[in-house]
């Protein structure tokens, strides 16, 4: 891992905290285990403000292209809030398995995942900041 720990823009790390905390209401054993380890990585995460963050560290809105290790599965796509996630536009939420799994790490990282088909190593080949006069 490029910076040792996940980093996360602090405003986003409150957003995030809030979201996660709606989405455990209720039976913790439903809880589903690639929110726990978001969870987890956000114990140890580096949170910084947005003003500090490296232009390669994967935060909402980043447009990031990612590919699956030994396979041809290559996808890049925009990581968004729940609200707005939509597959044709190629955009996905944070509380999805792929938006929790790249979630403040940076271009180069190789991330292990354990998604619903399994373990999973992704290369984040690229990650692109959108200014907020490109995001609709």
């Amino acid at each position: 891992m490029k910076y040792k720990n996940i980093i996360i823009e602090e405003n986003e790390y409150l957003k995030i905290e809030k979201l996660l905390n709606l989405n455990n209401k209720g039976n913790v054993s439903t809880v589903k285990s690639y929110i726990s380890k978001l969870q987890d990585e956000l114990k140890t995460a580096i949170i910084l403000p947005e003003s500090e963050i490296p232009k390669d560290v994967i935060k909402l809105n980043s447009v990031v292209t990612i590919k699956a290790k030994n396979t041809l599965w290559e996808r890049t796509f925009e990581l968004v809030l729940p609200a707005e996630n939509n597959h044709k536009e190629s955009k996905v939420s944070l509380l999805l398995p792929m938006g929790a799994a790249i979630l403040g790490y940076a271009k180069g990282d190789v991330i292990l995942w354990d998604f619903p088909k399994g373990l999973q190593e992704l290369n984040v080949l690229d990650v692109v900041q959108q200014s907020n006069n490109s995001k609709k």
